[in-house]
């Protein structure tokens, strides 16, 4: 019988395992089975590892991928085609898919690399060397010119970043992105696509903030300018809360993406936001458009900005310890997994 290799995470203190799972026989109608090309260790699978987060075990962890389709049974994709797919699967009939709009909060809502290896096929992360597609989730086709170092991390910080700046206070020539990580690079790129005439970064790490002028912004070490229109909180450390509503201007908006943790009480009063006439807005993961834009995006700056520079070389499956001791360093903004290498 046909297996999948797949590194399974049994929770906090227990080493990665190696396991074979067997490939599917056969697909349910929207199912699509696709051999992973390149996975990206996203900071939140970090979180995971390290007990900050806690996820049902055991589980194969990873979202971030691309990838090509091994067997469809859908009619608009193919085997063979090099695709990305959102990183969640919902049902497109709840309230949260349809009034709300909001299908990354679908009442049914499935998530890759969050569930369980009893989960159906098992096959639900990207640590693989396949995944199981599910009929709910978006796929998109992706260029070949395009490497694969560019695309893997697209289909969760690129779209989540492509959601983040949907909503911009009018007018908007003066934005401070407070993290210089992947997410807050592709931030900064998707603000100067917009024409923000002044894009400041901000974060502790030189070398990352040094990163964000290739990125389109000016990097700042001391307190961020004053008057200014957005901020976009990327870092996921509620410190920075004080200082990005102090710089705001009257009518202004923080938008907050980074702190997906519990550990993330903010020190802020609710006279600050009002009397400043303040919007806060939350940003968690993405809706399938927001991928076809980020997607989009990517191949319109693919000569414009270094985005394969930003990730490292790839490692084997069998060495996925050694890729998250060295995500771990933050020497890199992504550090890259190539399953069937």
């Amino acid at each position: 019988m046909p297996t999948a290799s797949a590194q399974i995470f049994d929770g906090l203190g227990h080493p990665l395992r190696c396991e074979n799972l067997p490939l599917p026989d056969s697909l349910a109608p929207g199912e699509v089975l696709v051999e992973i090309g390149l996975a990206t260790i996203c900071g939140s699978d970090l979180h995971t590892l390290s007990g900050l987060r806690t996820e049902p075990v055991p589980l194969i962890l990873g979202h971030e991928a691309v990838g090509r389709i091994v067997v469809s049974q859908r009619p608009t994709s193919a085997p063979g085609d090099r695709v990305s797919w959102s990183i969640a699967d919902s049902c497109g009939t709840c309230v949260a898919c349809t009034e709300h709009r909001l299908p990354e909060k679908c009442a049914t809502l499935f998530k890759y690399g969050h569930a369980t290896l009893t989960d159906g096929s098992g096959l639900n992360g990207c640590y693989a060397t396949h995944l199981l597609i599910r009929p709910g989730t978006h796929i998109a086709k992706v260029a070949d010119y395009l490497p694969d170092s560019a695309v893997a991390p697209a289909n969760c910080a690129l779209a989540t970043a492509v959601n983040a700046i949907a909503v911009l206070p009018t007018p908007c020539d003066k934005v401070l992105v407070q993290g210089a990580g992947l997410l807050g690079l592709y931030t900064c790129a998707l603000l100067a696509e917009r024409g923000i005439k002044q894009i400041y970064c901000t974060d502790i790490d030189a070398d990352r903030l040094a990163l964000s002028t290739e990125f389109g912004a000016i990097p700042v070490t001391d307190p961020p300018p004053e008057g200014l229109d957005a901020v976009f909180e990327v870092a996921g450390n509620a410190d920075l809360i004080p200082a990005g509503v102090a710089a705001l201007r009257p009518g202004g908006s923080y938008v907050f993406v980074g702190m997906v943790h519990p550990n993330t009480r903010l020190e802020l009063t609710g006279e600050q936001v009002i009397r400043k006439c303040l919007t806060i807005r939350g940003v968690h993961n993405y809706s399938p458009h927001h991928l076809d834009e980020a997607l989009a995006f990517l191949a319109r700056t693919a000569d414009r900005y270094p985005y394969s520079s930003l990730v490292s070389k790839p490692f084997a499956l069998a060495e996925l310890e050694q890729a998250i001791a060295l995500a771990e360093t933050r020497q890199h903004s992504r550090v890259a997994v190539a399953p069937n290498a």
